[in-house]
Protein backbone atom coordinates (compact mmCIF):
# COMPACT_ATOMS: atom_id res chain seq x y z
CA UNK A 1 0.00 0.00 0.00
CA UNK A 2 1.62 3.34 -1.02
CA UNK A 3 1.66 6.16 1.06
CA UNK A 4 -1.40 7.96 -0.91
CA UNK A 5 -3.23 5.15 -0.05
CA UNK A 6 -3.08 5.05 3.63
CA UNK A 7 -3.50 8.56 3.92
CA UNK A 8 -6.98 8.39 2.14
CA UNK A 9 -7.86 5.15 4.05
CA UNK A 10 -6.86 7.77 7.47
CA UNK A 11 -8.91 10.66 6.02
CA UNK A 12 -11.83 8.17 5.81
CA UNK A 13 -11.62 7.36 8.97
CA UNK A 14 -11.20 10.86 10.37
CA UNK A 15 -14.00 11.99 8.57
CA UNK A 16 -16.13 9.42 9.65
CA UNK A 17 -15.40 10.03 13.22
CA UNK A 18 -15.59 13.88 13.08
CA UNK A 19 -19.30 13.83 11.26
CA UNK A 20 -20.11 11.35 14.18
CA UNK A 21 -19.01 14.25 16.96
CA UNK A 22 -20.79 16.79 14.89
CA UNK A 23 -23.34 15.45 14.54
CA UNK A 24 -24.09 14.99 17.80
CA UNK A 25 -23.26 18.75 18.56
CA UNK A 26 -25.32 20.81 20.76
CA UNK A 27 -25.90 24.04 18.63
CA UNK A 28 -29.12 24.83 17.44
CA UNK A 29 -28.30 25.28 14.26
CA UNK A 30 -25.31 23.63 12.07
CA UNK A 31 -25.01 26.52 9.56
CA UNK A 32 -22.89 24.37 7.68
CA UNK A 33 -24.73 21.55 6.83
CA UNK A 34 -25.37 21.69 3.10
CA UNK A 35 -21.72 23.22 3.15
CA UNK A 36 -19.19 21.68 0.36
CA UNK A 37 -16.66 19.34 1.71
CA UNK A 38 -12.93 19.75 0.53
CA UNK A 39 -10.65 17.28 0.39
CA UNK A 40 -7.59 17.34 3.01
CA UNK A 41 -5.69 14.79 1.02
CA UNK A 42 -4.71 17.96 -1.03
CA UNK A 43 -2.25 18.29 2.66
CA UNK A 44 -0.99 14.85 2.72
CA UNK A 45 2.76 14.67 3.33
CA UNK A 46 3.18 13.17 -0.01
CA UNK A 47 1.37 15.16 -2.25
CA UNK A 48 4.19 17.97 -2.62
CA UNK A 49 6.11 19.75 -3.17
CA UNK A 50 5.42 21.52 -0.71
CA UNK A 51 6.94 25.71 0.20
CA UNK A 52 7.87 27.28 3.10
CA UNK A 53 7.57 30.22 1.03
CA UNK A 54 3.54 30.78 2.32
CA UNK A 55 2.01 33.55 -0.20
CA UNK A 56 -1.56 32.57 0.38
CA UNK A 57 -3.36 36.12 -0.20
CA UNK A 58 -5.31 35.56 2.78
CA UNK A 59 -2.63 34.60 5.12
CA UNK A 60 0.31 35.20 3.81
CA UNK A 61 3.47 34.46 6.20
CA UNK A 62 6.57 36.17 5.18
CA UNK A 63 9.33 35.20 7.90
CA UNK A 64 9.33 38.66 10.31
CA UNK A 65 5.28 39.17 9.78
CA UNK A 66 3.51 39.79 12.98
CA UNK A 67 0.06 39.99 13.43
CA UNK A 68 -1.22 41.53 16.80
CA UNK A 69 -5.03 41.63 18.17
CA UNK A 70 -6.79 42.73 21.07
CA UNK A 71 -10.14 42.85 22.68
CA UNK A 72 -12.19 42.05 25.67
CA UNK A 73 -14.10 38.88 26.92
CA UNK A 74 -16.08 37.81 30.36
CA UNK A 75 -14.81 41.40 31.59
CA UNK A 76 -10.86 40.16 30.77
CA UNK A 77 -8.40 41.87 28.58
CA UNK A 78 -7.49 39.59 25.25
CA UNK A 79 -3.79 39.90 23.20
CA UNK A 80 -2.63 37.82 21.06
CA UNK A 81 0.93 37.75 18.83
CA UNK A 82 1.42 35.80 15.78
CA UNK A 83 4.73 35.73 14.82
CA UNK A 84 6.06 34.02 11.67
CA UNK A 85 9.62 33.15 12.61
CA UNK A 86 12.68 32.14 10.35
CA UNK A 87 12.58 28.50 11.77
CA UNK A 88 11.56 25.86 10.01
CA UNK A 89 10.34 22.12 11.63
CA UNK A 90 10.03 18.54 9.77
CA UNK A 91 7.14 16.90 10.54
CA UNK A 92 5.31 14.13 9.25
CA UNK A 93 8.48 14.07 6.85
CA UNK A 94 7.99 17.74 5.47
CA UNK A 95 9.66 20.95 6.45
CA UNK A 96 6.87 23.46 7.79
CA UNK A 97 7.10 27.16 8.47
CA UNK A 98 7.38 27.89 12.21
CA UNK A 99 4.88 30.69 13.45
CA UNK A 100 4.34 31.32 17.14
CA UNK A 101 1.35 32.02 18.32
CA UNK A 102 1.47 33.77 22.36
CA UNK A 103 -1.68 34.79 24.10
CA UNK A 104 -2.30 36.93 27.30
CA UNK A 105 -5.53 37.11 29.38
CA UNK A 106 -5.46 40.67 31.61
CA UNK A 107 -1.58 41.17 30.84
CA UNK A 108 -0.46 37.84 31.76
CA UNK A 109 1.21 35.17 29.81
CA UNK A 110 -1.69 31.91 29.31
CA UNK A 111 0.20 30.35 26.32
CA UNK A 112 2.62 29.76 23.89
CA UNK A 113 2.19 27.66 20.59
CA UNK A 114 4.23 26.67 17.84
CA UNK A 115 2.40 26.34 14.84
CA UNK A 116 3.64 24.13 11.63
CA UNK A 117 2.30 25.59 8.21
CA UNK A 118 3.17 24.56 4.71
CA UNK A 119 1.68 25.84 1.52
CA UNK A 120 0.32 22.67 -1.21
CA UNK A 121 1.00 23.23 -5.04
CA UNK A 122 -2.25 24.68 -5.29
CA UNK A 123 -2.07 27.61 -3.03
CA UNK A 124 -3.98 25.61 -0.30
CA UNK A 125 -2.44 26.96 3.29
CA UNK A 126 -1.89 23.78 5.50
CA UNK A 127 -1.68 22.80 8.61
CA UNK A 128 0.97 19.99 10.11
CA UNK A 129 0.26 20.39 13.82
CA UNK A 130 1.43 22.70 17.09
CA UNK A 131 3.44 22.22 20.46
CA UNK A 132 1.62 23.86 23.16
CA UNK A 133 2.94 25.28 26.62
CA UNK A 134 0.07 26.39 28.93
CA UNK A 135 1.51 29.01 31.84
CA UNK A 136 -0.15 29.83 35.19
CA UNK A 137 1.83 32.33 37.04
CA UNK A 138 5.02 32.23 34.37
CA UNK A 139 5.35 28.87 35.15
CA UNK A 140 4.22 25.47 32.00
CA UNK A 141 1.06 24.04 33.43
CA UNK A 142 0.23 22.25 30.48
CA UNK A 143 0.00 20.92 26.92
CA UNK A 144 -3.49 20.99 25.79
CA UNK A 145 -4.40 20.66 22.09
CA UNK A 146 -0.73 19.66 21.02
CA UNK A 147 -0.48 17.56 18.03
CA UNK A 148 1.38 16.55 15.19
CA UNK A 149 0.69 14.93 11.60
CA UNK A 150 2.11 11.65 11.51
CA UNK A 151 1.90 10.50 14.80
CA UNK A 152 -0.49 8.10 15.31
CA UNK A 153 -3.73 8.66 13.16
CA UNK A 154 -3.12 12.62 13.40
CA UNK A 155 -3.27 13.93 9.97
CA UNK A 156 -2.82 17.51 8.86
CA UNK A 157 -5.35 19.89 7.57
CA UNK A 158 -6.63 22.92 5.49
CA UNK A 159 -6.09 26.02 7.05
CA UNK A 160 -7.35 28.05 3.93
CA UNK A 161 -7.93 26.91 0.67
CA UNK A 162 -5.80 27.53 -2.38
CA UNK A 163 -8.94 28.95 -3.87
CA UNK A 164 -11.71 29.72 -1.46
CA UNK A 165 -14.94 29.50 -2.08
CA UNK A 166 -18.63 30.33 0.06
CA UNK A 167 -20.20 27.60 1.23
CA UNK A 168 -17.28 25.31 1.52
CA UNK A 169 -15.86 23.26 4.94
CA UNK A 170 -13.08 21.25 5.61
CA UNK A 171 -11.23 19.92 8.83
CA UNK A 172 -8.29 22.18 9.81
CA UNK A 173 -6.70 19.45 11.93
CA UNK A 174 -7.48 16.16 13.13
CA UNK A 175 -5.95 14.72 16.29
CA UNK A 176 -8.36 12.04 17.23
CA UNK A 177 -9.44 13.21 20.75
CA UNK A 178 -7.22 15.94 21.19
CA UNK A 179 -7.75 18.39 18.40
CA UNK A 180 -10.55 17.82 15.62
CA UNK A 181 -11.52 21.50 14.47
CA UNK A 182 -13.34 22.54 11.66
CA UNK A 183 -14.10 25.49 9.67
CA UNK A 184 -16.57 26.98 6.70
CA UNK A 185 -15.92 29.76 4.52
CA UNK A 186 -19.35 31.78 4.83
CA UNK A 187 -18.08 34.54 2.45
CA UNK A 188 -15.07 35.78 0.32
CA UNK A 189 -14.68 39.55 -0.72
CA UNK A 190 -16.33 41.09 2.37
CA UNK A 191 -15.22 44.42 3.72
CA UNK A 192 -14.09 44.18 7.82
CA UNK A 193 -13.46 46.88 9.70
CA UNK A 194 -11.21 46.70 12.81
CA UNK A 195 -9.08 49.34 14.89
CA UNK A 196 -6.37 49.25 12.55
CA UNK A 197 -8.74 50.38 9.58
CA UNK A 198 -10.81 49.00 6.99
CA UNK A 199 -10.14 45.75 4.52
CA UNK A 200 -12.39 45.92 1.18
CA UNK A 201 -11.94 41.94 0.29
CA UNK A 202 -11.72 39.69 2.98
CA UNK A 203 -12.65 36.11 4.26
CA UNK A 204 -15.04 35.41 6.76
CA UNK A 205 -14.87 32.00 8.18
CA UNK A 206 -16.64 30.17 11.03
CA UNK A 207 -14.60 27.75 13.48
CA UNK A 208 -15.99 25.27 15.90
CA UNK A 209 -14.58 22.41 17.95
CA UNK A 210 -16.56 19.29 17.62
CA UNK A 211 -14.86 17.98 20.72
CA UNK A 212 -16.94 20.32 22.63
CA UNK A 213 -20.21 19.15 21.30
CA UNK A 214 -20.57 22.23 18.82
CA UNK A 215 -21.67 22.55 15.37
CA UNK A 216 -20.90 25.52 12.84
CA UNK A 217 -23.95 27.45 14.58
CA UNK A 218 -22.22 27.28 17.92
CA UNK A 219 -19.10 28.65 16.17
CA UNK A 220 -16.82 31.88 16.25
CA UNK A 221 -15.81 34.04 13.62
CA UNK A 222 -13.14 34.58 11.82
CA UNK A 223 -11.66 37.15 9.27
CA UNK A 224 -8.62 37.34 6.81
CA UNK A 225 -7.85 40.36 5.02
CA UNK A 226 -6.35 39.88 1.94
CA UNK A 227 -2.51 40.73 1.67
CA UNK A 228 -2.46 40.90 5.34
CA UNK A 229 -4.52 37.48 7.32
CA UNK A 230 -5.82 37.13 10.87
CA UNK A 231 -7.50 40.77 11.50
CA UNK A 232 -10.37 38.88 13.57
CA UNK A 233 -10.90 35.71 15.67
CA UNK A 234 -13.95 35.59 17.85
CA UNK A 235 -13.26 39.00 20.51
CA UNK A 236 -9.85 39.98 19.35
CA UNK A 237 -9.36 42.00 16.32
CA UNK A 238 -5.95 43.22 14.77
CA UNK A 239 -4.57 46.28 16.52
CA UNK A 240 -1.02 46.35 14.16
CA UNK A 241 0.62 44.84 11.46
CA UNK A 242 3.96 44.54 10.28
Amino acid sequence: MNGRTTWVALTVVAMATQTACLDNGGGDEDVAADFEELDAAVCAPDGGPFTTGIDNPYFPMPVGRQLVLEGREDGESLRVEITVLDETEEVAGVTTRVVQETEYEDGELVEISRNFFVQAPDGTLCYYGEDVDDYDEGVIVGHEGAWRAGVGANVPGILIPGMPRAETKFYQEFAPGIAEDRSAVIEVGVAITVPLGTYADSLHAIDWDPLDGDDSGDGEDKYYARDVGLVVDAEVSLISFN
